[in-house]
């Protein structure tokens, strides 16, 4: 490759963006939400509070789901899930393919699960055949929807069918994280029970809310007073939040915050939601190309474009320099820093966003010593905005 040119003077004026696939960008005024006088979680204001953010993430998923706000991660969340749901000593399979599928079977083990890995390569997609078969007599599955560290979205839909079809009885943990209120997601339809997830993705909400979406039938299987949790006991947690009640302290500015971004995400149908966010990826994903960086997944998710950087450079020389330019995105998890690096537009950004990100990465491969025809990133990343949309 040639020599990189020299980096430019006005590098300090750039915007700060966050283009990784969460903590992601935040609308202001959600941010100046979190500014108003402080509110009392026990207050009539704080109660309503809590039950209109529970309603909202129950219009954004589409079904009849009971949520439970979680002051916590995703990862918290999904704990919660596992231990409320899954009783002492019972089988629990994981379905694998990446860093965040991993933490799941990593979680079952350790919380003494008789546990089952179904493993895949990273990048690769799981088979909702071999699901099924390793679920035939499992108490739980633990599935990932969308998979940040790869980039692939795995297909929820058949996996749970699939699975439930060997054993009707089986509960099904779907991770979410990065998926709900992104992808389309419809767990009635396709028989999943549980749908985690957390503020700091797809709801464009700063990190600290986790989120548990409950199907009504399987809210009568789940554990009382378990014995492997307190704080994230979720059924006591459901019980008090229907009343309108919390057991803990919850971050009630969070959550006012959240009801408020999850306006935006209400004022279109989800269908248009689902499409515009596949065509923001899409966008993502077609400037890479037009760089030299393919997508890492063969089906892939509309959260999160994972990327191979052309050889010689790595997925941290890609991240390393887009921070240099005020862009902070990711290389790949390890043991893939090196493979692959990660842009995104999952939180409060638009179409225009995407095709800034690619102009940002023509600037960073430019730097980089990269070959390539100026606007190619950009133009490749209109037709796959006008393609999807059916325009010209």
């Amino acid at each position: 490759m040639p020599d990189a040119p020299s980096r430019p003077p006005h590098l300090p004026l750039n915007r700060q963006r966050l283009i990784a696939p969460g903590p992601v960008e935040v609308e202001p005024r959600v941010l100046l939400e979190l500014a108003r006088p402080q509110p009392h979680h026990r207050s009539p204001e704080g109660i309503a509070a809590l039950a209109e953010a529970r309603a909202k993430l129950t219009a954004l998923l589409g079904d009849p789901y009971d949520a439970v706000i979680t002051t916590s991660s995703g990862t918290g969340a999904f704990e919660g899930a596992l231990i409320s749901l899954t009783p002492e000593g019972a089988k629990v399979v994981n379905a694998q393919a990446g860093k965040f599928s991993e933490r799941w079977g990593e979680m079952a083990q350790r919380l003494g699960y008789d546990t089952t890995l179904v493993s895949k390569t990273w990048g690769d997609l799981l088979d909702p055949e071999e699901v099924a078969e390793a679920s035939a007599d499992a108490h739980t599955l633990l599935v990932t929807h969308s998979e940040t560290s790869t980039g692939a979205l795995h297909d929820l839909a058949a996996i749970t069918r699939a699975a439930k079809a060997k054993n009707p009885d089986l509960i099904v943990i779907a991770d979410c994280i990065t998926s709900y209120g992104v992808a389309e997601l419809r767990p009635a339809e396709w028989g999943v029970d549980a749908i985690v997830s957390g503020s700091q993705k797809g709801t464009a909400t700063p990190p600290g809310l986790g989120f548990v979406l409950f199907s009504p039938e399987v809210q009568d299987r789940m554990v009382g007073a378990t014995g492997r949790g307190f704080y994230l006991d979720l059924t006591r947690e459901l019980r008090g939040q229907k009343g309108g009640n919390t057991p803990q302290t919850p971050a009630i500015n969070l959550i006012s915050a959240l009801s408020l971004a999850l306006d935006r995400l209400l004022a279109v149908p989800r269908e248009v939601l689902w499409a515009e966010k596949r065509r923001q990826a899409d966008a993502l994903i077609a400037a890479g190309e037009a760089l030299g960086a393919p997508a890492w997944a063969a089906r892939t998710s509309p959260a999160v474009a994972v990327l191979r950087p052309p050889a010689p450079l790595t997925g941290r020389q890609v991240a390393a320099r887009l921070a240099e330019m005020g862009q902070r995105a990711l290389p790949g998890q390890a043991p893939h820093e090196d493979t692959v690096f990660r842009v995104s537009t999952l939180g409060y950004a638009d179409r225009y966003d995407a095709l800034g990100v690619a102009g940002i990465l023509e600037d960073c491969f430019a730097s980089l010593g990269v070959p390539f025809g100026r606007g190619a990133a950009v133009s490749a990343a209109w037709r796959a905005l006008a393609e999807r949309e059916g325009g010209h």
